[in-house]
């Protein structure tokens, strides 16, 4: 195995991460931006109040997302697997 090689292997398996958890975190980061912006307009200054909406939305989002995320991941592993052949020679 090169370097070269790794080094692909690992950016794809950085970027399968980052698509898989993108759906949560851009939803956890507009409900954050709205929840925001609610306290700014209307001066609560209570900190807990931004967590409890970004739990429910990571775990709704985690719930619908569920299977894409799941069928992206199985197709990764599966790519890794089909091709251990290759890795090993």
């Amino acid at each position: 195995m090169s370097a070269e090689f790794i080094i692909g292997l690992a950016a794809q398996a950085v970027y399968t991460v980052l698509k898989v958890s993108a759906p949560m975190l851009v939803l956890a980061l507009v409900v954050g931006l709205v929840i925001s912006i609610f306290q700014a307009t209307t001066q609560i200054q209570e900190q807990t109040l931004a967590f409890v909406p970004k739990i429910i939305i990571v775990l709704v989002s985690l719930l619908l997302f569920g299977p894409w995320i799941l069928t992206t991941l199985v197709d990764f592993t599966t790519g890794i697997l089909d091709n251990l052949h290759k890795y090993i020679g």
